[in-house]
């Protein structure tokens, strides 16, 4: 009995392993070429850019995990079955129901370990990830900027000149900055600007300016204000990355929230396990409607399109509880109740000879 559970978790670890690989690979190359054509390496430089798609991926893999896993049950069992390994196993005693418990032995570990990665590491990468979106995305950044040339935001109505910038001490030189609002214009200009880099995440990101001007125009006033400075701080960045952000929260801190989309966002954490698990059984369920070769592809089509209505219902189910169309009680885990009944009453019919609990 050993030697066949060994047999059957190596069959289902092996693709396991191989599927999460090309799912990281494939979405690690994907989000670098987006953040490439984003121009995030002219911002950032290229260790911002390695250490922002590591964090993306790591947010990913709430789901890709479950993915992975999901293919790797069904590719192979599909295997077993097609060699009719499973018919034999079955003559030989091994029943259906000893079968899905190999399985699972299989799917809780990883879904233990896609419920810590959406709890603990999932909040961490996306704080991370959004000091450095900040960053990014600042108007004032003096590794954004070449000398010599206009830079405007027609999202903020900001333009910036530079004339001339040290890249070794991260220095510009004769800044023109002009932001225009529905009221006022505002026109800066200085001698010198420093890029101050935020050493902790509470610190925002700001520059220095010395020796300029500040112009404010307004529409209402019958005279405009002009103020000379010395030293000035400009903060860089937007109310946006100001704001609270409960993907990042931690989620000890989201267990004392009333509020309906930090609680939708502590059971959409809480879920992830049993989610993985849930998502194993109904994957051995595709095994019984193609036992030969001619059949994979529609299998592979319809186990497709149910994980597609599954992840569809679960985003939906987590938005309805943010806005409150579903109390907080059931939540989001009126779906996954719903399928599990589906599931149970899928297993008490006649026939079936793998998820079976006659």
């Amino acid at each position: 009995m050993k030697i066949i559970k060994r047999y059957i978790t190596r069959e289902l670890t092996i693709p396991f392993i191989v599927v999460i690989l090309i799912l990281v690979g494939l979405f690690a190359s994907f989000s670098s070429a987006r953040f490439l054509a984003g121009a995030v390496t002219e911002t950032l430089g290229l260790g911002a850019l390695f250490k922002l798609v590591m964090l993306k991926t790591l947010i990913a893999l709430e789901v890709l995990i479950p993915v992975a896993l999901y293919i790797a049950i069904i590719s192979g069992l599909s295997r077993l079955n097609k060699d009719q390994e499973l018919n034999v196993l079955r003559s030989t005693g091994i029943s259906g129901r000893r079968i899905v418990y190999i399985v699972l032995m299989v799917a809780i570990p990883v879904g233990i370990i896609s419920g810590l990665l959406s709890a603990y590491v999932r909040p961490w990468a996306y704080a991370e990830s959004y000091i450095l979106d900040a960053q990014a995305e600042a108007e004032l950044n003096t590794n954004r900027f070449q000398a010599g040339r206009f830079y405007g935001s027609e999202s903020s109505g900001r333009v910036v000149y530079v004339h001339s910038k040290d890249e070794t001490n991260k220095k510009m030189n004769n800044i023109f900055h002009y932001i225009q609002t529905p009221n006022t214009r505002e026109i800066i200009i200085a001698d010198e600007a420093i890029q101050q880099q935020p050493e902790t995440q509470e610190e925002r990101p700001h520059i220095q300016l010395s020796e300029g001007y500040i112009y404010q125009l307004t529409n209402a006033a019958s005279r405009d204000d002009i103020i000379e400075f010395k030293k000035l701080t400009y903060f860089t960045d937007s109310e946006l990355a100001l704001r609270y952000r409960r993907k990042a929260a931690p989620t000890r801190t989201l267990w004392k929230s009333e509020e309906p989309w930090e609680i939708a966002e502590l059971q959409w954490r809480l879920s992830r396990p049993f989610s993985t698990i849930l998502m194993a059984l109904i994957a051995i369920t595709f095994i019984q409607t193609a036992p030969r070769q001619d059949k994979a592809t529609k299998t592979y089509l319809l186990a497709a399109i149910v994980f597609a209505v599954y992840y569809n219902l679960s985003g939906l189910a987590k938005n309805w509880v943010e806005q409150g169309t579903v109390g907080t009680a059931p939540g989001i885990w009126w779906l996954y109740i719903v399928m599990f009944i589906i599931l149970l009453w899928y297993s008490l019919k006649p026939g079936q000879k793998l998820l079976s609990l006659r």
